[in-house]
């Protein structure tokens, strides 16, 4: 499935951040991953309530001088990655 303009990111049913602030995990039932750098901060904007250009609005704020549309692609294929794995929902 396809990320859209009316997309709104979350974590799935049953994922949930663990570990510490330093070094934050994000947890699911078939186990754990370390999220750090840019997929840190596309995570801690899926929030159920932004939708996907929202998200990469407010990335494209955090990084100035980066392509907007970069950041569009790259975010799309990462959170449609994690939608494979059953991580996020949108």
């Amino acid at each position: 499935m396809a990320i859209d303009q009316t997309s709104k990111p979350a974590l799935a049913v049953g994922c949930r951040w663990g570990g510490s602030q330093e070094d934050p995990m994000l947890l699911f039932p078939e186990g754990a991953m370390k999220v750090q750098g840019t997929g840190l901060a596309i995570l801690e904007l899926c929030d159920g309530q932004r939708t996907f250009p929202e998200i990469v609005e407010e990335l494209h704020r955090r990084y100035l001088g980066s392509d907007e549309q970069r950041i569009r692609e790259d975010a799309a294929k990462f959170l449609e990655q994690l939608h494979e794995k059953r991580i996020v929902d949108f």
